[in-house]
């Protein structure tokens, strides 16, 4: 194999890995966006559930009239 063969070779590998590199790192983008989202909604939920929590706390326990 000639040298001019491998420098081919080489740069087509090296294109291809490329690609893949940056199809990669839109995926690894992509998968942050949607984590920092589903933390955000994580975190709306829990104070929901906190809020929620702290209100059943605050009703008192009573038999309904009709008891």
């Amino acid at each position: 194999m000639q040298v001019d063969e491998r420098l081919d070779r080489l740069e087509i590998k090296l294109a291809y890995i490329e690609d893949f590199v940056e199809r990669l790192q839109a995926v690894v983008v992509e998968q942050n966006r949607l984590a920092e989202k589903l933390q955000q909604e994580h975190r709306v939920l829990k104070d929901k559930i906190l809020l929620l929590t702290k209100e059943l706390e605050e009703i008192p326990n009573r038999k309904p009239p009709h008891y």
